[in-house]
């Protein structure tokens, strides 16, 4: 990815955080063992991390979530026709900076009406978009048992060979993505980029077994 392509992938993370916070449930088996809920608005707004569970990092947008409509159908799923957005019913983002350093970090989250929207959305998101954001000569890397499914690639889609990861998760009804960049090499790490990935995963977890999210940085 050049320095110009680099630049728009972090405006469009960023329009689209703005973007959400400018705008104001059934059951499956879930992955865990129990059951995978359908959530609602509210309950994504809370799988979103928050300053209080983000030590070290400043809350730069902060955890919005809105109901999925065509406008944002194009934000979650730029992918022809919109396709892996099928029985998604809200979208919702929010982005940090870290303290003492360049790195940022966007969390996104779908979450879709049945477990069985979610799987089939999973490989139609990461091959015909997320898994591109990093550039194409990204490799992939190894997440560990974290959800459902789960996908992570790192590469240097910045100048002077910036570092950025991208993973996706699938939790029971819901895929969750972590885009993280630095603006040199050292900013970001690969177990760096595995905490915040799990942090997400575990709060959707504990939202879709009926929990307040709790989850932080250091549990």
């Amino acid at each position: 990815m050049t320095t110009k392509s680099h630049r728009w992938w972090w405006a469009a993370i960023a329009a689209t955080a703005v973007l959400l916070a400018g705008c104001g449930s059934g059951e499956e088996s879930g992955g865990d063992g129990g059951p995978a809920t359908v959530l609602t608005q509210e309950q994504v707004r809370r799988v979103l991390p928050d300053g209080a569970s983000m030590d070290g990092w400043k809350q730069a947008a902060k955890p919005t979530a809105v109901e999925m409509d065509d406008l944002y159908r194009r934000e979650a799923c730029p992918v022809k026709g919109n396709a892996g957005c099928e029985g998604s019913q809200y979208f919702g983002a929010s982005t940090f900076q870290q303290a003492d350093t360049a790195a940022r970090v966007t969390y996104l989250v779908i979450a879709y009406d049945s477990e069985q929207h979610a799987d089939a959305a999973y490989d139609v998101l990461w091959d015909g978009h997320y898994s591109e954001t990093v550039g194409q000569e990204a490799k992939a890397f190894e997440l560990g048992a974290i959800g459902d499914e789960r996908d992570a690639r790192w590469g240097a889609p910045g100048w002077d060979n910036a570092p950025g990861a991208v993973t996706q998760v699938r939790v029971g009804t819901t895929l969750l993505w972590v885009q993280a960049t630095g603006a040199k090499k050292g900013d970001i790490d690969q177990d760096g980029v595995r905490d915040l990935t799990e942090l997400l995963a575990e709060r959707s977890r504990q939202a879709q077994n009926g929990d307040t999210p709790t989850a932080a940085l250091g549990d």
